[in-house]
């Protein structure tokens, strides 16, 4: 990318499911098939706005589950996006699909949009973890997904989840062993969160669910960061895995501090240095809309300082970490006068490592990653 604050990646949110899972916060509505039309409108209606094609490196449909939709308003929306956001040559496109969606016509309908990279949410291959995650797939229904999506994709992408109640450092080894020899090109390994406004953080409050506790979760990702790297995965992000030519260039473009398109219900963007997030209620986007009235429910211009400091944490998710002369050109900020204190302060407790043209966090400083953020975000 040439210029970071031109944008050349795009973001499209697909908020349906068949069901919300409990510790699901995200912007999603369930068994609402019937929002499909007026959501297929609403995006073309937003898409409009860009005023003309905008050719990207990196295209993207998250969710919610767009494999959720039905081929024919896969298809729908996959020409909306190819028409507003023309692919440059070598691009990523990347979906987001449910294992127990996935069958031949939508793959065919995927495929044909040029889909080169598919992201399957399987998030554990035990039933039992499947089940208390109320998850609407099991097993045998991930492992025929894998299947069916092997051959078609240039990359397959899988997400996994750790932490779960009740669930042993042995039951995770055995998700992560089933991993491997799925083959796939990319893992994403996420600790479980209760989160406000999700199911799991009410039974959490009332006492219906105990979480795992803190070292039994850093030793399950340890056990990851063991497990996959000695199968020949970079870790190359805090969470992200990736086989050798495969990791999510879309996601990179976050973590660089790049600029990015989004469009539909809760969806951010980062354009002309200005951040902009739509409403998250999908209802309520689908109204303002089709009304010819602005989704965005917020809008912000972080103070030049303040947009160094994400730059710089989100730079440090990343395995290679932060160049001290790149960010200083990028940001227009020095490390040390930015966060000079609190750096010291982690590098003498051995969380932080500094060569001095680079930063980076150690090992231990991996697994306490999110106690170390608002220092540096002050």
């Amino acid at each position: 990318m040439t210029n970071a604050m031109t944008p050349r990646a795009a973001y499209v949110h697909v908020p349906f499911c068949r069901r919300r899972c409990g510790y699901c916060n995200f912007t999603v509505v369930a068994e609402r098939d019937d929002l499909v039309p007026a959501y297929l409108q609403a995006i073309e209606l937003e898409l409009q706005q860009l005023q003309g094609p905008r050719t990207v490196d990196t295209l993207f449909f998250g969710g919610g589950t767009p494999t959720q939709l039905s081929p024919a308003a896969l298809e729908q929306l996959c020409g909306l996006s190819r028409r507003w956001f023309p692919l440059a040559t070598g691009y990523e496109f990347s979906v987001e699909a449910n294992p127990a969606d996935i069958d031949s016509p939508r793959l065919d309908i995927l495929q044909a949009a040029g889909v080169n990279r598919l992201s399957l949410g399987g998030q554990s291959f035990d039933d039992g973890k499947l089940a208390c995650l109320e998850r609407d797939h099991r097993r045998g229904q991930l492992e025929r997904a894998i299947a069916l999506c092997r051959p078609r994709f240039k990359s397959l992408a899988l997400d996994l989840i750790f932490g779960v109640p009740g669930e042993t450092l042995r039951t995770w080894r055995a998700d992560l062993h089933a991993a491997v020899a799925a083959e796939v090109d990319h893992v994403s390994t996420y600790g479980l969160t209760f989160e406000r406004g999700a199911a799991f953080w009410g039974r959490l409050q009332r006492g219906q669910l105990q979480p795992v506790g803190e070292e039994r979760e850093r030793a399950m990702y340890e056990a990851a960061l063991d497990a996959l790297t000695a199968a020949g995965w970079e870790h190359y992000e805090v969470s992200n895995f990736a086989r050798p030519g495969h990791r999510c260039r879309h996601n990179e473009v976050y973590w660089r501090g790049h600029a990015y398109f989004a469009v539909g219900p809760g969806a951010a963007r980062y354009v002309d240095g200005w951040r902009e997030t739509n409403h998250r209620s999908t209802t309520t986007y689908l109204k303002r809309v089709l009304a010819g009235q602005s989704p965005v429910a917020e809008r912000e211009r972080l103070a030049p300082a303040d947009a160094a400091r994400e730059r710089l944490v989100f730079g440090l998710r990343m395995m290679e970490g932060v160049e001290r002369s790149s960010f200083a050109a990028a940001s227009g900020f020095e490390i040390d006068a930015l966060v000079g204190d609190a750096l010291r302060h982690f590098v003498d407790q051995g969380l932080v490592a500094d060569t001095g043209s680079h930063i980076r966090l150690t090992r231990a400083g991996l697994l306490v990653s999110d106690a170390i953020w608002p220092a540096f975000l002050g």
